[in-house]
């Protein structure tokens, strides 16, 4: 299956501050704006805000 541009590989960081970060990819035409998920951050042992990277 080829990579196109509608899911592009994005970085989601941690808002902790940490600089721990997930890799994952998104759909552009459902979500054009910046992506903003809850995800457990291990380097500050609970559940913050991971906000996408450009």
């Amino acid at each position: 299956m080829a990579r196109n541009e509608h899911r592009p590989v994005i970085k989601l960081r941690s808002t902790a501050g940490t600089g721990f970060t997930y890799v994952t990819r998104k759909s552009r035409r459902n979500d054009p704006d910046r992506l903003a998920l809850r995800k457990f951050d291990p380097v500050a042992g609970r559940h913050v805000d991971f906000r996408e990277e450009r």
